[in-house]
C-alpha cells in the first residue's frame, strides 16, 4: 500500500507556518525564489514509523537541511519540534509590532499585499496553473504576516459604528479571507465564502477604486489645511468628472482621488479631518463642471476654502441651505457684488427666503439658486 497523501489543508498550514523560509532557525533561507520555491516537507516523526502526516508532525525545510535531518541526523525529532515554536516567536517578536501611525503601518504592508497582487495577477488570473502552484506559498506565507500586523494595529485604522462606512470593517473582512485562503482548496476558490474585498488595495494606496464622493466639503478643506502646514499638500482639481488631489507621499507626487473612498476615509482619520456636513462636495463639483463645461475657468480664493471662488473677476460664494434665511446672510457676511449660489435645490426657488432676497439687495448681493445659477453662467458664455 502506497504512502497516504498530506492534505492540501495541512499543506497550506505550513507554507504559513514557514513565513517563507526554512524552519531551522540557524538557516532560515529563503524558500521562494524567483525560479520556483525550493520546499522540501519533513516528517518529525519518521512516517515509516508513524504514518502521521498530521500538521504537528510535519515541518518545511530547505533541501540542505532537511537531508541533514533525515540522512545525516544532524538534529533530533525533539528539536526540530520545537522549531516550530521558535518560528511562532519569531513571527510575534517581528511582525506584532505596534506603530505609532498609519504611515508607519503602511509601510510594512503595501508591499506584502503589492507581491501578493503581482503574483495572483500574473498567474492565477492569467491561468498559468503551475507557477501559480508554485508560488502561491508566497501568498500564504505573506498572508501569516499581514494578519499578524494588522491584528496589532487595528487601532490606525478608521472607524465607524456603521460598517458601510468603515475601513476596520473591511480590514476585519480582509483577515476572515486570509482565513479562509489558508484553509480552501484553489479548485475550491468559488466557493470560498469572503473574497479578497478590493477596497485594502485602495486603504493601502495600492489600486484606488471608485466609489462616492464623501459630502462634506468642509473635511476635504481640513485636509488640505493640515496638509498644507506639513508640506504635503500640491493642488486640487475640482469641477471634473474624477475630482482629486495632488499631495506628496513617500517622496513621491501621488493622485488622491476624491472618489477613492475607502483610501480618502483613512485620510480624514489620520488628520482628525472628519467635520460635519455643510456644503455637499458632490454639488459643488457638479457646480464647478458647469463651469469648466461653458469654458470659463476658475480659481478658488484660498484652497483651504473651497467654497469661494473667482472668476473673470466675479466673487462666487456656494452654500447649501434648506432655506437660505435673514440672519443666515447677515451671519454670512459676503462683500459687495458676491454671487452667492444656494446648491441645496430640493425645495426649488423655496431655497432662498423672501427676508434673504430683500436683505441682499441692500448688501449689494446677488443670491441664486442652482437653476438661476446655470442660466447666469449661459449668460456670461453668451456675452
Amino acid at each position: 500500500m502506497g504512502r497516504r497523501r498530506i492534505s492540501e489543508n495541512v499543506k497550506r498550514r505550513i507554507y504559513s507556518e514557514s513565513m517563507g523560509r526554512c524552519m531551522n532557525p540557524d538557516c532560515s533561507n529563503h524558500l521562494f525564489t524567483t525560479a520556483g520555491d525550493i520546499i522540501e516537507i519533513a516528517h518529525i516523526q519518521p512516517y515509516s514509523k508513524t504514518e502521521n502526516n498530521a500538521y504537528e508532525n510535519l515541518i518545511i525545510l530547505c533541501p540542505n537541511c532537511h537531508t541533514d535531518f533525515d540522512k545525516n541526523f544532524a538534529h533530533k525529532p525533539e528539536e526540530v519540534k520545537n522549531w516550530k515554536k521558535t518560528r511562532e516567536i519569531e513571527l510575534e517578536r517581528l511582525f506584532a509590532k505596534h506603530f505609532h501611525t498609519f504611515e508607519e503601518l503602511n509601510q510594512k504592508i503595501k508591499p506584502l499585499l503589492l507581491e501578493n497582487k503581482t503574483i495572483f495577477e500574473n498567474y492565477f488570473l492569467n491561468d498559468h496553473k503551475k507557477t501559480w502552484d508554485l508560488f502561491e506559498g508566497t501568498i500564504l506565507s505573506n498572508n501569516k504576516k499581514i494578519k499578524t500586523i494588522l491584528s496589532n494595529n487595528l487601532d490606525l485604522i478608521q472607524y465607524h459604528n456603521n460598517s458601510h462606512y468603515s475601513n476596520a470593517n473591511i480590514v476585519h473582512t480582509f483577515l476572515i479571507h486570509i482565513d479562509e485562503f489558508e484553509k480552501t482548496r484553489p479548485e475550491n476558490e468559488k466557493a470560498r465564502f469572503v473574497l479578497f474585498p478590493e477596497e485594502i488595495n485602495s486603504l493601502f494606496g495600492i489600486e484606488p477604486i471608485k466609489d462616492t464622493l464623501l459630502p462634506s466639503v468642509e473635511s476635504l478643506e481640513d485636509l488640505i489645511t493640515k496638509l498644507k502646514k506639513i508640506g504635503k499638500y500640491k493642488d486640487i482639481k475640482l469641477g471634473v468628472d474624477n475630482p482629486y488631489l495632488i499631495i506628496e507621499e513617500d517622496k513621491e507626487i501621488v493622485r488622491l482621488f476624491l472618489d477613492d473612498t475607502p483610501r480618502l476615509r483613512q485620510y480624514y482619520s489620520n488628520y482628525k479631518s472628519f467635520k460635519k456636513v455643510g456644503v455637499r462636495l458632490p454639488s459643488l463639483n457638479f457646480a464647478l463642471k458647469i463651469l469648466k463645461s461653458r469654458g470659463f475657468n476658475f480659481s478658488f480664493i484660498k484652497d483651504e476654502n473651497l467654497r469661494e471662488i473667482e472668476i473673470e473677476n466675479i466673487r462666487i460664494t456656494f452654500i447649501y441651505e434648506y432655506c437660505l434665511s435673514k440672519l443666515e446672510l447677515q451671519s454670512l457676511s459676503p462683500t459687495k457684488n458676491t454671487l452667492v449660489v444656494n446648491l441645496h435645490n430640493w425645495n426649488g426657488s423655496s431655497c432662498i427666503s423672501e427676508e434673504a432676497y430683500d436683505l441682499a439687495k441692500k448688501m449689494k448681493v446677488n443670491l441664486l439658486t442652482i437653476d438661476d445659477y446655470v442660466k447666469y453662467i449661459n449668460s456670461l458664455k453668451n456675452d
